[in-house]
């Protein structure tokens, strides 16, 4: 499909849903509200701009129709109600959300890891370490990823920009090629421990995946529940922990490496730290406040926002001269994650203020009215995760498929919603396993070529179904202890 044809399909979408008939028990300006949010979730899917710009527009679209689409005819009516001033701060309004700045602040500190050489050093000094055994290698990749992971919320930059340009020099020690049968020498083994491990820690850490951040926002905007970095922590180690120690073992049964042990890695990795010379004070500095950071989200939550922590560590860096205000203007990355998670936050809220979410949970949870507030919640978290077959994007599937999903489960008669969020939400990065497509770095590791297609389509269903099975074995039980 051509790119001008993309671009016009998410407003041809928007307009046909718009025509429909407004359904029973829904204001018109929540349904054409509804109908241009449709049309921000296609424009996510087909990428026809890149998604910063499709929330910008979808913002601006629906700011310009306010009249039409945001504010009911009572708040128009009234005298002192100016509407265009409403409009304007509703657009904007998603800057102000805690979340987005605290994503912000997290990709700062990924870029920090990559300007400074710590990320590679860390990789590194593992890969040396424990290199000599193939298996002990594959928990040295997946503890680089851990050790990366809490401070970097774009698994893309941290599994795809920083760990896979390191691991894809190991094969070849071992002779071990892409896209020849000699890739199952040590290539294979190494790649799906690698992506495996960045979809765990993907789940582990709030601030490992941009979509968790995301999330928390939608569901800030759309139930009032708030999550801290402690709270999801607490929730998700018992079953992130069990899972990041059993995947090299079972990735090591599952495609098992012909080379079991060897001197070769370790000696490259030697004589690659070696060329990186001594830890650099910038190094020394970041690791300071990369603890700091750490220190405060999980204990400093009682006089110092999550988002705060970010910003402040960020000004620190700054200061220390760490990282220049050249690299954080230009990490286009980073304002680009700002301005689309702010237009997201903000569209989500509207499709809350004009009652949408309401009406369609009340209609949804009529029909699930038959199962137990437990089944239910299980039900939708196994639909939710399966969907993302469907999605070439985490932060798409989210925005499109999450305020469906918590309007249901607000229509079951004492379903807790608190429980559910908490259920829910961390799935996010473990169902990035499934596909080739289905988190960020998942093309890099595909288009490295030890992981042909129908062997990942093959171990992603079995990884796939073996992560949800343990998150809803250990977690469930897990959050009934911690509430009761």
């Amino acid at each position: 499909m051509k790119t001008y044809l993309k671009i016009l399909v998410p407003f041809i979408a928007a307009l046909l849903i718009g025509l429909i008939p407004v359904p029973a028990g829904l204001p018109a300006y929540a349904w054409y509200f509804f109908a241009i949010f449709c049309g921000c979730i296609i424009g996510l899917i087909f990428e026809p701009l890149p998604g910063a710009v499709i929330g910008l527009i979808s913002v601006v679209a629906t700011a310009m129709l306010a009249q039409y689409a945001l504010f009911s005819p009572e708040q128009l009516a009234s005298p002192k109600f100016n509407w265009p001033d409403n409009a304007l701060k509703w657009a904007i309004s998603g800057f102000s959300n805690t979340t987005v700045w605290l994503i912000f602040g997290a990709f700062m500190f990924a870029m920090g890891y990559s300007k400074t050489g710590l990320g590679r050093r860390i990789a590194l000094w593992l890969v040396k370490a424990l290199g000599k055994r193939t298996l002990t290698l594959g928990y040295a990749i997946m503890i680089s990823d851990v050790l990366l992971a809490p401070f970097t919320p774009s698994n893309t930059a941290r599994s795809g920009g920083i760990i896979f340009p390191i691991i894809s020099n190991l094969p070849p020690l071992y002779d071990s090629k892409p896209n020849d049968l000699s890739m199952k020498r040590i290539g294979t083994y190494l790649m799906w421990v690698a992506i495996a491990s960045t979809c765990v820690t993907s789940t582990l850490f709030m601030t490992a995946l941009a979509t968790n951040t995301l999330s928390i926002g939608l569901v800030d905007s759309i139930t009032g529940i708030r999550i801290s970095w402690g709270e999801w922590f607490s929730v998700t180690a018992p079953a992130g922990i069990l899972l990041l120690i059993i995947v090299p073992l079972l990735s090591y049964w599952m495609c098992p490496p012909e080379i079991k042990q060897g001197n070769s890695i370790p000696e490259w990795a030697a004589t690659e730290l070696a060329t990186m010379g001594k830890i650099s004070r910038n190094e020394v500095l970041l690791l300071v406040s990369v603890f700091c950071a750490l220190f405060l989200w999980i204990f400093g939550g009682s006089f110092i926002s999550t988002a705060m922590v970010g910003l402040l560590v960020l000004a620190l860096l700054l200061i220390l001269n760490v990282i220049k205000w050249d690299d954080v203007l230009s990490n286009t990355t980073a304002w680009s994650t700002l301005i689309w998670y702010a237009t997201l936050m903000a569209m989500a809220d509207g499709l809350k203020n004009v009652g949408f979410v309401s009406w369609f949970g009340g209609i949804m949870g009529g029909h699930l009215q038959g199962l137990t507030p437990m089944v239910a919640m299980i039900m939708l978290t196994c639909i939710y995760y399966f969907l993302h077959y469907l999605f070439a994007s985490s932060s798409a599937h989210a925005t499109a498929l999450l305020p469906v999903i918590l309007a249901v489960a607000s229509g079951i008669p004492g379903l807790d919603m608190r429980l559910f969020v908490l259920i829910l939400l961390p799935v996010a990065g473990l169902m990035g396993i499934i596909t080739p497509y289905g988190t960020g770095p998942s093309p890099v590791y595909y288009g490295g070529g030890y992981l042909p297609s129908t062997l990942w389509w093959k171990l992603g269903a079995v990884f796939g179904v073996l992560f949800l099975v343990v998150w809803l074995a250990l977690t469930i039980p897990w959050l009934m202890f911690l509430q009761s």
